[in-house]
Formats: C-alpha cells, sequence, structure tokens
C-alpha cells in the first residue's frame, strides 16, 4: 500500500516515514501542499496522511480542492489545531479522519489500517484466503497454520496481492504501490519477491499472467495440504 504523507516538520515527517515504513507501506514525503495536490490528482496513491499548516497551499485547500477534482482516497489529517471547529472544518470538507498533535503513534497506524479496511469495503481485520491469514496490524502472515517469517516488502507484497482476492494486478500497478519515489529498485526487485514468496509459501500460490501480471490462485489457498 502507498501512502503519501505531507508534512513540513523535518523530525516529524522523517518520524512517520520511518513508522510508516516499518509497518510495511511504501511511503512518499512531500513539504507542501501545492506538491501534494499535485501528487493526489497523478493518482496511484492509496491513503493520504495531510498536516493542515502547510506552505504554498494549506491542507484544508488541499483536501477542498482534491475533493472537487474527485479524488475519493482516503485522507487523514494531522493537526495541531484541536478546537471542534477545526476538526469540524477539517471534516465536512472532505477529510476522512482528524487526529491531534502530538499523537501516539500507534494510534495513527491503528487510523491508517482502518481507513485502509474501510475504503476497501472490508470489516474483518485480518486478510483470509483460504489456508492463508495476514494480519496488518501485527505484520504476521499464517499459512496452513504456520507463521512465515517474511520481509517487510515480502509482506506488503502479499497484503496486495490478497487485497486483489485472486483478481490480477499489472507489474506496473505493483511496483508503483511497493515503491516510494526516493527508493533505488532494481528492475527485477518484484520477481525476486515473488520468487520468495512462492518458496515461503507454495510454488503455485502466486500465478504469473503473461502479459498482465500475478494474481493469487484461489484453488491453491483452499486446497488441503498435500493435494496440489
Amino acid at each position: 500500500m502507498r501512502i503519501l504523507l505531507v508534512e513540513d516538520d523535518e523530525s516529524l515527517g522523517e518520524g512517520l516515514r520511518t513508522a510508516l515504513r516499518r509497518a510495511a507501506f511504501s511511503v512518499d514525503w512531500l513539504r507542501d501542499g501545492a506538491s501534494a495536490l499535485a501528487a493526489i490528482k497523478d493518482g496511484g496513491i492509496d491513503l493520504v496522511v495531510l498536516d493542515l499548516g502547510l506552505p504554498q497551499l494549506d491542507g484544508i485547500a488541499v483536501i477542498r480542492q482534491a475533493r472537487l477534482a474527485g479524488a475519493d482516497l482516503p485522507i487523514l489529517v494531522l493537526s495541531a489545531r484541536e478546537r471542534a471547529s477545526d476538526r469540524t472544518l477539517g471534516l465536512d470538507t472532505g477529510a476522512d479522519d482528524y487526529l491531534g498533535k502530538p499523537f501516539d503513534m500507534q494510534e495513527l497506524l491503528a487510523r491508517v489500517r482502518a481507513l485502509l479496511r474501510r475504503n476497501a469495503g472490508r470489516a474483518e481485520p485480518l486478510l483470509r484466503l483460504g489456508a492463508l491469514a495476514l494480519d496488518p496490524a501485527r505484520l504476521d502472515v499464517v499459512w496452513r497454520g504456520k507463521s512465515v517469517d517474511l520481509s517487510r516488502r515480502e509482506f506488503a507484497l502479499l497484503r496486495l496481492l490478497m487485497e486483489q482476492r485472486g483478481r490480477p494486478i499489472s507489474r506496473e500497478s505493483a511496483q508503483q504501490r511497493l515503491y516510494g519515489w526516493d527508493e533505488d529498485v532494481a528492475s527485477n526487485a518484484l520477481d525476486v519477491h515473488v520468487h520468495a514468496l512462492r518458496k515461503k509459501l507454495d510454488p503455485g500460490l502466486i500465478r504469473t499472467l503473461r502479459g498482465i501480471g500475478y494474481a493469487l490462485d484461489e484453488s491453491v489457498a483452499q486446497a488441503p495440504e498435500g493435494s496440489v
């Protein structure tokens, strides 16, 4: 999942980016409202974490213009403006959630997960597909009753594939949502992660659809161990 972080405070922004990446999210960090609005309009972002007091264009204007442009992604506001009128303005302008500064980082991560879950139309916190279960909060994966140790990027890719529920995802879309703008990515990085997941889970669990991309094979996930 790809998150746009918009925060002009360097120390806070660095801490937020680190925490979000540790939670297996891809993070792009911008420091001003005008750049944020342009990035939102470009698409390919799953959620925005947005400060209100920004240079060039304040957060309220970013939300208003993004919604007028048709952007329907979740927006979580972070702001030191804690008056009820400020929260009301932010939510009524189009924000989906509002968290005052200072805040607890674990609460922020929980709110991010809740917004992504709601946006995907899910109530259940866990992602399940047959014998495969993924817990976004604990960064835990269970396959056929056994916990599987995955790298942060492998976890992020598996979460993305499970969100698709068997529908294919293109290589371009997967790469866009797994890697931030400031990350150097080898041309075969996605293939390496797919290979690792197949080795740790099941060789047939992830299908390669030539000319399209990748998808989870639900028949493999549903089948009893040893039957495929």
